[in-house]
């Protein structure tokens, strides 16, 4: 009888248990507790203001293990929750928070080698140090990568000085997960989830245009980089962006770029688009060869039950099927499935 197939999930988040009070830590505020107000319950703080609530699915490996187990995944890829970026911080207070989560991920790794993956987080707002904490969890920690944001302040992600981050990223083979965070126009648009639904897809789009037009993608052709929930609104607005690079090449081609389209086969994205129209249109714009499957677990706009949403397509050969589950995560992330057999 033969097998199941592997299942990755590319797209998983992580937060230790507990952490040190990081304003006291710090000497300033904006920085996330965690408050454990009822078993197996927390409330994510932020200066006292209630930031979101989470299940101990969110801290607890074991719990994890029990729900990848019901679900038929094998392997996590473990990153922070994005608000721990914490880009707009003292950079070398952003670097000891950024030690502490990646230390707890290795530790969660070690723990479990064959379950769980992780990807580090580093203080981009000062790329020096990002650049010795990437080495650090490659070189020490052993992660094929890190999660990144989708800006990092007034910088998108073309700055010239993130250059220097991306090659090395480059040279170092690592792998980029980005993540929309500290969404654009969320201060206008603070009711009905909008910043979630409205503002996370165009955070998204905003960061593969920055690396397409600002000419990143050809500075560094070795980069591997995937970017969340579909590539956000990239995809679905991708005419109107080659139609902008083709009107408009005196505001689109300054730096000398391709066609937008020619790029699609430069960067990953994961399988998290929530219904089966819509990943057939993802598969029709960029490929099964990269989409990976990502969940997004363990929160709400995440896909319930993880590749569900892939198995649907019924139409889909098992090889192509083989690959958005597990294939496309693992030429990602530069790892053989031998590993976790």
């Amino acid at each position: 009888m033969p097998s199941e197939p592997l299942k990755i999930d590319l797209h998983t988040h992580i937060l230790p248990e507990t952490w040190p009070d990081l304003a006291s830590r710090y000497g300033y505020g904006g920085f996330v507790s965690l408050e454990h107000h009822k078993p197996c319950c927390a409330r994510m703080i932020i200066d006292g203001r209630f930031f979101r609530e989470v299940e101990d699915n969110t801290w607890s490996p074991e719990r994890r293990i029990e729900e990848c187990d019901r679900d038929g995944v094998g392997v996590q890829v473990l990153s922070t929750v994005p608000v721990m970026f914490s880009y707009w911080a003292k950079p070398e207070d952003a670097l000891d928070l950024s030690r502490l989560l990646n230390d707890h991920i290795a530790e969660v790794v070690a723990g479990y080698p064959r379950r769980f993956v992780g990807l580090g987080t580093v203080p981009l707002q000062e790329p020096d140090l990002a650049i010795d904490e990437l080495e650090r969890c490659v070189g020490e920690l052993g992660f094929p990568g890190l999660q990144i944001g989708t800006h990092v302040n007034r910088w998108n992600l073309d700055a010239p000085e993130l250059l220097p981050f991306f090659e090395r990223a480059a040279e170092l083979g690592a792998s980029l997960f980005v993540h929309p965070w500290d969404m654009v126009g969320g201060e206008a648009m603070p009711d009905y989830f909008m910043p979630w639904l409205v503002g996370m897809p165009a955070e998204t789009s905003r960061a593969i245009c920055s690396l397409i037009f600002g000419g990143v993608f050809d500075r560094v052709p070795d980069l591997k980089i995937c970017f969340a929930h579909g590539g956000g609104a990239f995809p679905g607005t991708l005419a109107r962006i080659e139609k902008g690079y083709h009107a408009r090449p005196d505001l689109c081609g300054v730096n000398g770029c391709g066609s937008p389209r020619t790029y699609l086969d430069r960067f990953y994205v994961d399988s998290l688009v929530h219904d089966a129209p819509s990943l057939r249109f993802l598969l029709d714009q960029m490929g099964s060869d990269r989409i990976a499957l990502g969940t997004d677990y363990p929160f709400p706009l995440g896909e319930a039950t993880p590749g569900a949403l892939i198995e649907s397509l019924e139409e889909l050969p098992v090889d192509t099927r083989e690959r958005l589950l597990s294939g496309t995560a693992l030429e990602f992330l530069g790892l053989e499935a031998g590993a976790f057999r």
